[in-house]
């Protein structure tokens, strides 16, 4: 628990990975002999090794393809846009919304996501990814909000060195 208080925002998605067959997401927490101690985002907070062979998704690592001038947007930005616009409330279920639904949500959030290589099915985890880190880690959104005060003293201090 100490090491996610002493880091915020998208350096914590170092940390989070989604592993292929299991649901969730889960904290890496250290390697061991024959694969990787992790512990799930829940209540629970249940720690078990991964095999060396599993799929393991580090958050921080993903992206989501556009078609615009960048090829993809990392899943970090696209968490940030998701908390500034709706702030931890999505009306979405991820197992009874519509798939027009999830198309016009992530249309909100990212118009030029690329419709032919982006499927419902990842839309569906986004949403899902989003609404855990929201319960469990919502440290993840910590470093966007206190932001603007920076600005401001950047603009005052600008603004002195000109008079002086």
């Amino acid at each position: 628990m100490s090491t996610t208080s002493n880091k915020k925002g998208a350096e914590l998605l170092k940390e989070v990975a989604n592993i292929a067959g299991k649901s969730g997401l889960f904290r890496i927490l250290k390697p061991g002999r024959s694969g990787v101690i992790v512990e799930t985002l829940d209540a629970k907070r249940e720690k078990s090794m991964v095999g060396g062979n599993a799929q393991i998704s580090v958050l921080n690592d993903v992206s989501i393809f556009t078609t615009g001038a960048v090829e993809s947007v990392p899943l970090s930005e696209v968490f940030r846009t998701i908390h500034g616009q709706y702030n931890g409330v999505l009306n979405l279920d991820p197992k009874k919304s519509s798939d027009k639904a999830f198309i016009e949500f992530l249309d909100s959030v990212l118009p030029d996501f690329d419709r032919s290589r982006v499927y419902i099915s990842d839309i569906k985890k986004l949403v899902s990814w989003y609404g855990i880190l929201c319960r469990s880690l919502p440290e993840v959104f910590e470093a966007e909000d206190p932001g603007e005060a920076a600005p401001e003293n950047t603009e005052a201090e600008v603004a002195a060195e000109k008079e002086a």
